[in-house]
């Protein structure tokens, strides 16, 4: 079955409960750390993020596994037609689906920004350090260690993701 990562993100509300209810649209196989991490390109006074990463077993679609991060993102109260980047109580991001490669106006696989984001990288890298997305020569721990400094450092967050 491929696997599929998905970036989890909150900033709004109980930010931990919010990424533990995100987890849940297929089986989990591996669950990043979890990271504190300032907020990037968000409006002024935007509180910090808590960032993970996971990665499941997903034999359908790419477009239907975004239709299912879309749904929990709705449950668990993200609206869609805020302002570019505001505060939001959860923020899933499809990373890959196995090797699949994907650009419709809908969906772009692999994530066109990951190979940019420490809050990205950083827990994906603790997972699957050796792993090499289709369009990259370099696996996702070199990927990391070129991030210039004006990524902020991320902080661990003492908590488990999955029980």
């Amino acid at each position: 079955m491929p696997r599929a990562g998905i970036a989890l993100g909150s900033n709004v509300g109980d930010r931990l409960a919010n990424l533990r209810a995100a987890a849940t649209p297929g089986e989990p196989v591996i669950a990043a750390p979890i990271y504190q991490t300032a907020p990037r390109h968000c409006p002024p006074g935007s509180p910090d993020f808590l960032n993970s990463v996971i990665e499941i077993g997903f034999a359908g679609d790419p477009h239907s596994l975004l239709e299912q991060t879309r749904a929990i993102e709705a449950r668990l109260g993200r609206v869609r037609d805020t302002a570019h980047n505001a505060p939001r109580a959860i923020d899933l991001d499809l990373l890959y689906l196995g090797d699949m490669c994907c650009a419709d106006g809908e969906l772009v696989l692999p994530h066109p920004r990951f190979a940019d984001r420490r809050f990205v990288l950083q827990p994906l890298a603790a997972i699957r350090p050796d792993l090499v997305l289709p369009g990259q020569s370099l696996a996702v721990a070199a990927l990391l260690e070129l991030l210039g400094p004006d990524e902020p450092a991320l902080i661990p967050v003492n908590e488990r993701l999955l029980p």
